[in-house]
């Protein structure tokens, strides 16, 4: 089965950042596949589902993991740290 994503969904995948335009379901005993065109070049790629994740979204609160946290920028006093 395939499905029109609408509106693409933004994914970062193993091939670099990209919009996903459809999802493609082969089965019970398969990934599903996402069809995705690159943002670097329009490239596009058919990605396992193991390879691709949601691209981050700050209004949402999907961010990296490895990003820190704003909480972790302030100063006793409630000011932003200065960065450097």
């Amino acid at each position: 089965m395939i499905t029109q994503l609408n509106p693409p969904l933004p994914m970062m995948t193993s091939k670099g950042p990209a919009l996903a335009h459809f999802l493609i379901d082969y089965g019970a005993e398969t990934h599903l596949m996402w069809v995705c065109f690159l943002d670097e070049n329009g490239a596009c790629w058919t990605v396992p589902n193991p390879e691709v994740r949601m691209a981050p979204n700050w209004s949402l609160q999907r961010r990296y993991r490895d990003a820190p946290s704003p909480v972790a920028t302030l100063k006793p006093t409630g000011q932003a740290a200065m960065p450097g």
